[in-house]
């Protein structure tokens, strides 16, 4: 399990930094990343992690798909470097809000139902993980910057699950997530202001 958890690290930090530089690239490397970790949490018995680890097999295609598929190419930009960049969008203050209100109704039952019918272990902050994790993971296939904002309150809850459950260089991960969390939003908030990102919407 420790080089299973080293070899999920070194996918998860690579995930993040193309991530971060808009590559495509992010999504076959967080592939890796992800089949990794399901084994990683069946063994620790965090279900929630476990299921939406599966359920992001499914996201990272989708993602993969997102940013191919050639509406999300950035306008202005050369043919080449299109190829392998993202234009970044803004969700409105209404649709934040709706983002934030879905979390906190689905971290609530989530956490009830896996605290009532299983033996999770820390069943609501594990929820919270899981359910903030999927909208954030939706929102960056959908290249909103407001992603980042979502990653980082998940790091913030993932690193006290992790060195409680003493899965130590997944917490050591998800610090290191934590940082380049806050580098992406600084990054992609910036971007907003390029003259070649055409396709961002604004906020409202």
């Amino acid at each position: 399990m420790f080089w299973i958890e080293i070899a999920a690290t070194v996918f998860g930090f690579l995930c993040v930094a193309l991530t971060i530089r808009r590559s495509v690239w992010c999504w076959p490397i967080g592939l890796v990343q992800v089949l990794l970790f399901t084994i990683i949490f069946y063994k620790a018995k965090l279900y929630s992690d476990l299921i939406l680890h599966v359920i992001y097999v499914f996201m990272q295609c989708y993602g993969w798909y997102c940013w191919t598929s050639g509406n999300s190419a950035s306008e202005g930009l050369s043919a080449e470097v299109a190829r392998h960049t993202v234009a970044v969008r803004c969700l409105t203050h209404r649709a934040m809000w709706i983002w934030l209100t879905v979390a906190g109704l689905g971290t609530c039952g989530w956490g009830f139902c896996m605290q009532r019918w299983t033996d999770a272990s820390l069943p609501y902050q594990d929820a919270f993980t899981t359910v903030a994790s999927l909208i954030a993971q939706y929102l960056l296939a959908k290249q909103y910057w407001q992603n980042w904002v979502f990653w980082i309150a998940v790091d913030l809850v993932a690193i006290h699950v992790y060195t409680t459950k003493e899965l130590f260089p997944t917490a050591v991960l998800y610090t290191a997530f934590l940082v380049l969390a806050v580098l992406g939003l600084v990054v992609w908030r910036m971007r907003l202001e390029q003259p070649f990102d055409k396709s961002i919407e604004s906020c409202e």
